[in-house]
Formats: structure tokens, C-alpha cells, sequence
């Protein structure tokens, strides 16, 4: 059993790792044996992290927003424990803005760090996993890939191609060996989700509209995570698994 969920020295890179739900599957992974590479804007978080993990981690400071460097971040990223095994794009931003509101610039950096980034990372380092005949890619979907909310309609049209990409990800590449799923988590406290949770009432009725009539911890994601990241999930591949304590079935 332990060898289905084992991913000691396997090498994983990971988005948005300075925050949120990025950091907590980091963490996770290097707690259980991978040697991970941290990706994101801000140096002092991603030192942060790095002092709280242990010892079998790394980071690269870029912005992922910036399509035209993404080849050179894979590279740099390759440059600590050699090329990765596993992809984990977590990375994400929310301009909570009207659809009267959108602007352009918003609009494209969305498009940009939530879209582009996960597709044109992956495609620079799917090569190395092909030569192994082995690759996990792990996209961060949303509730927002299927569900509509106010204030939303960019994050959401992103998070909506974030599921096609998912799909579309499995099909160029599986037969190579690489898998290639997406989480999609409900309502979990981060800092992208800070002005649901300042506002009390709302959190609740967030919560309200769960099954388990509670919102999400950092680790609910754990299991999900890990099951996609290993050879547990095998024969699984261009799947949106909704990890939102059944928000999408009510």
C-alpha cells in the first residue's frame, strides 16, 4: 500500500508555493519525501516555506505571469534536483471584478497566470517525462470551472479552461505515461479567498451550502493530492476531481 502513494525521491515543482493552497502541497510533498521546487513571486514567502520544510526543497523566484520566460523558469527550476516528475500548478489570481468592470490588463494577466502559465510549463517539461516514461500534472481548477459567481467572470472563464486544458493535457500525453488531472477545491480559508472569509455572514453561507456544512481546511486537500501525484492513480488521467465538501452537489 505504501508504495502506491510513495514519492520519495521523486521531484516535484510546485506554483503559487509562497501562499495558500500552493504552499500547504509543498509542504506535504517534501514532508513525504520529494524533493520540490518552489515557484513564485515573492522571495521572502518562498524563503519562509523553505525554512519550515525539510531540507529537500528549493525555490525559483519568477513571475509566471510573464509567458515569454516560462521556457527559462522550467529550466532554472530543473537546476536544483534535476528535471521534475511531477507538476503541481497551483498558482492563481482573482481581480474580483464586475463583467462592466474587466479590463483588459486584468483580463490578460488572468489569462496569463491561470491558463497559460499551467499549459506552456507543462509543455516545456513534458520532454524530460516522456524520456522517463512517467509525469504527474496536477492543475488547481475551481468551483468556478462550472459554476458562475458574482464578480468572477475572468477567474471564472480561466478556471473554465483550466478544465478543458485538464482534458486536453491527458489526451496529448498519457499514452506517453504522464497523467494529467486537476483539484478543484470549494471554499478553503487562503489568501485569495480573503474577502469571503473577512466577511463572517458570508463564509457561513458558503458553508451552509456544503454537505458537510463546513468550509474546507488546507489539509482536506492532502489525500486528493497525494493520489494524483502518485502511482495510485495510475489509470486516472484528465479528471476534475471537486474536493469542496459537496458544494456541486447540492
Amino acid at each position: 500500500m505504501n508504495r502506491l502513494f510513495d514519492v520519495q525521491g521523486k521531484v516535484a515543482c510546485v506554483t503559487g508555493a509562497s501562499s495558500g493552497l500552493g504552499r500547504s502541497a509543498a509542504a506535504l510533498l517534501a514532508a513525504a519525501g520529494a524533493h520540490v521546487v518552489g515557484v513564485a513571486r515573492r522571495s521572502d514567502q518562498l524563503e519562509a516555506w523553505r525554512e519550515e520544510t525539510n531540507g529537500l526543497t528549493a525555490s525559483v523566484v519568477a513571475d509566471l505571469s510573464d509567458r515569454s520566460s516560462l521556457v527559462d523558469i522550467s529550466g532554472q527550476v530543473a537546476e536544483a534536483f534535476g528535471p521534475p516528475d511531477i507538476l503541481i500548478n497551483a498558482a492563481g489570481i482573482n481581480t474580483r471584478q464586475h463583467a462592466d468592470e474587466v479590463t483588459a490588463e486584468g483580463w490578460d494577466k488572468t489569462m496569463n497566470l491561470n491558463l497559460s502559465a499551467p499549459f506552456f510549463l507543462a509543455q516545456a517539461m513534458v520532454p524530460t517525462m516522456k524520456d522517463k516514461g512517467w509525469g504527474r500534472i496536477i492543475n488547481f481548477a475551481s468551483l468556478q470551472s462550472r459554476r458562475a459567481f458574482e464578480n468572477g467572470i475572468s477567474y471564472g472563464a480561466s478556471k473554465g479552461g483550466i478544465e478543458q486544458l485538464t482534458r486536453a493535457m491527458a489526451e496529448a500525453w498519457s499514452c506517453h505515461g504522464i497523467t494529467a488531472n486537476a483539484l478543484a477545491p470549494g471554499f478553503f480559508r487562503t489568501e485569495l479567498t480573503g474577502p469571503v472569509f473577512a466577511n463572517s455572514a458570508l463564509a457561513k453561507h458558503y458553508a451552509d451550502q456544503t454537505c458537510m456544512e463546513r468550509n474546507g481546511e488546507p489539509s482536506d486537500l492532502d489525500g486528493p493530492l497525494m493520489f494524483f501525484c502518485t502511482n495510485a492513480s495510475d489509470y486516472v488521467t484528465g479528471q476534475v476531481l471537486f474536493v469542496d465538501g459537496g458544494f456541486t452537489a447540492k
